[in-house]
């Protein structure tokens, strides 16, 4: 994949990952399954401040300047969406600025470790998909009606599909 290609394909996954957060009642920002785990706001936070903060930082030889996901970044559904926003805008500024030299040349893992700049920002894309696959069961947990990954919900996709005896 060329790294025209990849911010192609980075800028889908964040169109869908804020399709999803958008769908954040905004009475459950800092609704949480769970004690101590991350809140719904909080996961959107955690992505936009990993993207910027620690694979950005990364990608540029720096290191991570990371220090949490609280409601101190941004407090309520619109301040965290905004922030979500500024935070991809500076990355993709970094990302592509990159030469392809740097692309294929070595940046900083998160523990501080030299690591291929184009497999740092595959594990981002891993990172965020991971974190939005949470906001999905919570939302899913708390009834909320989300959008389907690629347009197609399973039902859907079974009636689209073919059936074994015509295989």
């Amino acid at each position: 994949m060329t790294h025209e290609e990849f911010l192609h394909h980075f800028e889908q996954v964040r169109g869908r990952t804020m399709n999803l957060a958008r769908c954040i009642p905004p009475d459950k920002v800092e609704w949480s399954a769970r004690d101590n785990g991350f809140t719904l706001g909080g996961l959107v936070r955690h992505i936009a401040a990993t993207e910027r903060l620690v694979f950005a930082e990364g990608a540029s030889g720096r290191p991570s300047r990371y220090a949490g996901c609280g409601p101190e970044l941004a407090e309520g559904r619109e301040a965290i969406l905004a922030y979500m926003e500024t935070m991809h805008a500076e990355s993709m500024s970094i990302f592509t600025a990159l030469t392809e030299a740097q692309w294929n040349g070595k940046g900083k893992s998160p523990d501080g470790r030299e690591i291929t700049v184009w497999k740092l920002l595959r594990a981002m894309v891993e990172h965020e998909i991971h974190h939005r696959g949470q906001m999905y069961v919570y939302l899913g947990i708390l009834n909320v009606k989300v959008p389907s990954l690629f347009g197609t919900n399973e039902a859907e996709l079974r009636r689209l599909s073919a059936s074994p005896s015509h295989s």
